[in-house]
């Protein structure tokens, strides 16, 4: 059996808590005032902090009042606790208003992370921080004397409900996300960092962003790569990073011994996203790196072009080599097109996602040996059944103008190859590195291709760190893999990996008396329950929990009253077709306005002379 060894402080765990009231605030960190999603009435959320090895229980009690929430704690593998992931329709039922609900796992690795709710696009709205995990190990523990978190994020005036309606609907016909009003560091602009001459900082950095990916730099200074995702990297000298939603660096910066000047910290967020820039939009976002707080504030420097460094060479600190004997290949084409609605939708081999009317997981665990045939999960859950310990390809190829990162729940995986733009489908003609980089969200580039590697055993992370080894027994999930453009998600560019669902069964059961939900113990045989707290979060919404994906408990492949998407675009019709049908709509109503205030122009001024002679005689 291949297992892989854990190292992990000797200092003992400790069992961290935190109790989250997630409520409505107000909040302008742009100067705009809107309502925010907050937690225990504060915004920016609180950042989670752990060590490896700790214990993390998160109570959770949603008091928003007009919506169902949920957190997904993003790059973390969930070793043993797949039911602790987040994702509504896949790991758990939405938490409902006035609801609560636990979330209770074992972090097992080291890195830089953030939390998010996975709910009905409602991220960006708010809910969302940082999760830092820190590691008594780290290989460069002694090359830094200050750790730093920096957020970056889009951010928008209106409402995520609102958006996403006008955004998938027969008036967006092209599918034209909506663009961001701002970009935010920290949550705020014009951030100050206070810093002192020739130390070291390690800065922890999160891109928490719907939409936007952005360059990023510090004028004066170099930055030194050392982790991406979770993963710690060989040391990698670079000016500018680019970092896509969802993605995370954290880099080493020295500073000068001179304290005469401050310098800016600059991201820009990449237009080349937008289908139009709006001109009143300032897609940069300013900070400084503060060395005399007397000192002016200088404006950043005006710059030619973006050069950001590639994180395709980067080299992973263990050098993992590259994984051989492919025994699963997962190919997925995607593109962006419109059903019989009119909207626009996002498509993985002609499928787009549709939430099943059962969570995923919990089809897995209660079909029996029906589990492995992926007839069970939906005709629109674009779900894999995957054997255990299989190596998986993840051959992706993008048909679409657009720039994707991609996400992979319960994993890392080696980014094997990325293509330059326009290169069209993967042909198998590239030359693999020896020690791929390693990273859990990887972008393709625009009518490109990416192929992506991992092995499918919910794997811990790997990493030669001095101290104490322990065998980590190889567990199974239900893990999503999707666009971490939150547009895309909500217009279903998502797909489902369904690990050795048989074995799954044998380590957690909807039915089983209660049982810890921690297996610290890595016991293979243990079972464990799905808390009450979750299966309390359906039943309060009439949400079935067994079945198939349209909850049918007998014909296990009858999908019959499934969750659909709309029917199929009519023959003939294309996007810009329905742009001028609806134009030409609008320009009917239009004109039989115009047609019909003129009229009541006409009436108004006879009946005005008629009262006026009426009133002479």
């Amino acid at each position: 059996m291949w297992t892989l060894l854990l190292f992990v402080s000797s200092a003992a765990a400790a069992t961290v808590t935190y109790d989250f009231n997630i409520t409505w605030v107000t909040a302008q960190p742009d100067g705009f005032s809107r309502p925010t999603i907050g937690i225990n009435g504060q915004w920016p959320i609180p950042h989670i902090t752990a060590t490896v090895g700790d214990r993390v229980i998160v109570n959770v009690n949603n008091q928003l009042g007009n919506q169902t929430t949920s957190l997904h704690f993003h790059g973390l593998y969930m070793n043993g606790t797949a039911h602790m992931d987040g994702p509504v329709g896949v790991s758990q039922c939405s938490i409902p208003v006035d609801g609560s609900f636990v979330y209770d796992f074992s972090i097992k690795q080291p890195g830089t992370y953030w939390y998010h709710s996975h709910d009905s696009g409602q991220y960006p709205d708010g809910l969302r921080g940082a999760l830092i995990v820190n590691d008594p190990d780290s290989p460069y523990k002694d090359q830094y004397d200050e750790e730093l978190i920096l957020t970056l994020s889009d951010w928008y005036h209106d409402q995520m409900p609102g958006l996403l309606r006008h955004f998938i609907s027969y008036a967006n016909p092209t599918g034209a996300e909506p663009v961001p009003d701002a970009a935010l560091m920290n949550d705020t602009q014009n951030l100050n960092i206070n810093v002192e001459p020739g130390k070291t900082y390690m800065f922890r950095i999160v891109n928490m962003a719907a939409f936007a990916a952005q360059y990023l730099w510090f004028e004066g200074h170099t930055m030194r790569i050392v982790e991406v995702d979770g993963i710690y990297t060989e040391a990698a000298e670079a000016e500018m990073i680019y970092i896509t939603a969802a993605q995370r660096y954290s880099v080493l910066i020295t500073t000068k011994n001179d304290t005469s000047a401050n310098f800016a910290i600059v991201g820009s967020m990449d237009q080349d996203l937008f289908d139009a820039v709006p001109e009143t939009l300032n897609p940069n976002v300013t900070g400084w790196l503060v060395y005399d707080k007397a000192a002016p504030l200088p404006t950043p420097t005006l710059i030619d072009a973006f050069d950001p460094f590639d994180d395709f060479t980067l080299v992973p600190y263990d050098r993992l080599p590259l994984l051989q004997d492919v025994t699963r290949t997962v190919r997925l084409d995607m593109k962006m097109d419109n059903l019989g609605d009119g909207a626009n939708y996002a498509f993985f081999n002609d499928r787009t996602y549709t939430r099943p009317k059962v969570p995923t997981l919990y089809s897995a665990l209660t079909t029996g040996e029906m589990a492995t045939d992926v007839g069970v999960y939906g005709s629109n859950t674009n779900s894999f059944v995957l054997g255990k310990g299989e190596v998986v390809e993840i051959v992706l190829n993008s048909l679409d103008p657009g720039k994707h990162p991609f996400h992979l729940h319960g994993h890392w995986f080696q980014a094997v190859v990325r293509s330059e733009e326009e290169a069209g489908v993967y042909v198998n003609n590239e030359t693999f590195p020896e020690f791929p980089m390693r990273r859990d969200t990887f972008m393709v580039k625009p009518n490109g291709n990416i192929v992506l590697r991992f092995r499918a055993d919910n794997p811990a992370p790997h990493y030669p760190n001095p101290g104490k080894t322990i065998a980590l027994t190889p567990k199974k999930g239900i893990w999503l893999f999707h666009c971490h453009i939150e547009w895309h998600v909500s217009s279903g560019l998502m797909a489902t990996l369904i690990e050795a669902p048989l074995d799954l069964q044998r380590q957690l059961s909807l039915t089983t008396p209660s049982t810890p939900s921690i297996d610290n113990n890595n016991n293979d045989s243990a079972l464990t329950s799905i808390p009450s707290s979750h299966l309390e979060a359906c039943a309060k919404q009439g949400v079935p929990v067994t079945g198939n994906a349209a909850g049918n408990t007998v014909d296990l492949l009858d999908l019959t009253g499934e969750n659909l998407p709309p029917g199929p675009l009519a023959a003939g019709f294309q996007a810009r077709g329905i742009v001028a049908l609806v134009f030409s709509v609008v320009t009917a109503f239009a004109g039989m306005a115009v047609i019909g205030w003129y009229g009541w122009l006409d009436v108004k001024g006879s009946v005005g002379a008629q009262t006026a002679a009426a009133v002479r005689s």
